[in-house]
């Protein structure tokens, strides 16, 4: 599959996000672990969202999302629950739905997402 740099980055902002909601802190091994790809792959990006200042690091190596990389994971995320559970509803197999989901929740507008949610909570 090919994602474009802002489906990446959109990515990493969303995994980071749920990995800080179950780990104490978290590291690139961390994100490496979870997404299964390379640390050297996941080092690359964590410097291009430092720079795009939605992340900042520590000295000893902990993510900390900033403002705007938060509000962005968020958003993501909240359109990837909502995605999921709406076509799990439909009948579409959880692991289909979360996969469609994914993909979905990066390339739909927000005035289609924003119906769609209008939709799904009536």
């Amino acid at each position: 599959m090919h994602t474009n740099t802002n489906e990446s980055a959109e990515n990493y902002l969303e995994t980071i996000l749920i990995l800080g909601n179950s780990h104490p802190v978290v590291r690139s091994v961390d994100i490496a672990a979870e997404l299964g790809f390379k640390k050297s792959s996941v080092s690359v990006a964590m410097k291009k969202l430092r720079e795009a200042r939605q992340i900042t690091v520590t000295p000893e190596g902990f993510i900390y999302l900033t403002d705007s990389g938060r509000e962005l994971a968020e958003r993501i995320y909240e359109r990837h629950l909502l995605l999921s559970s709406w076509l799990i509803s439909l009948g579409v197999d959880s692991e289909v739905a979360t996969m469609d989901a994914c993909r979905i929740e990066h390339v739909i507008s927000a005035e289609s997402f924003e119906a769609i949610k209008k939709f799904v909570k009536n």
